[in-house]
């Protein structure tokens, strides 16, 4: 397949383009594992109804003990991805075209949007969403993590933090839903962080501006 990168003569002959390498893919997986036991173990201890999940995990004192290091690697792997593509998520007036244009994204009008980098306004919005909640949760998690900081914190601000750790991981299971869902919306794009490439037609469509940096070898490989 042609992929045209300039209005004129500059065509590309190449029918995949590589945009995220093994290593990406499985730090991405394995943040993506731990967010989904952290979640089915998160609401076996959130709510007696769903207290039965926790048979996924030997019963409700291995779900206890496990959850917070579960959330441990999750962080782990998160601060890894963040380093990688925190540049690539960084706002730009194509972001801001692009919100102002969300009727055209949802109908599929590409042709009218600005050009794009290796990712969307709605993208990035999840990243920074992510880390955002993933602090929180971190941070409330630690001082309601009673097997070792038990008696450092008052009373009141122990079920503050549960409180909040509580909000944060519902808000974190929702973002995530969405993410999920724009994944499999777009067609293709689950395919990039499964295989490590997308089409030409795929990066053409919806990521110009970082296919034409691709194709010049300006990308930095990540």
């Amino acid at each position: 397949m042609a992929v045209e990168i300039e209005r004129r003569p500059l065509i590309v002959e190449r029918t995949e383009v590589h945009r995220y390498p093994a290593s990406a893919r499985v730090n991405h997986w394995i943040t993506a594992f731990s967010f989904i036991l952290l979640t089915l173990s998160g609401l076996a201890l959130f709510h007696p109804s769903l207290f039965f999940l926790t048979d996924l995990f030997g019963g409700g004192a291995n779900t206890r003990a496990f959850h917070p290091w579960i959330g441990v690697v999750l962080a782990l792997s998160f601060s890894v991805l963040f380093v990688r593509f925190w540049k690539h998520n960084l706002w730009n007036r194509d972001d801001t075209q692009w919100t102002k244009q969300i009727g055209d994204v949802v109908a599929g009008h590409e042709e009218k949007l600005p050009e794009l980098g290796k990712y969307n306004a709605g993208q990035k919005m999840v990243f920074w969403g992510t880390a955002l909640l993933i602090v929180v949760l971190f941070a409330s998690g630690l001082v309601i993590w009673d097997e070792y900081f038990h008696g450092l914190v008052s009373i009141g601000t122990n079920r503050l933090a549960a409180l909040v750790h509580s909000l944060a991981a519902i808000a974190a299971i929702l973002l995530i839903i969405v993410h999920i869902y724009a994944g499999i919306w777009v067609k293709g794009s689950v395919r990039g962080m499964t295989q490590g490439n997308v089409t030409g037609g795929w990066a053409w469509r919806h990521h110009r501006k970082w296919l034409r940096s691709e194709v010049k070898g300006d990308g930095d490989g990540h």
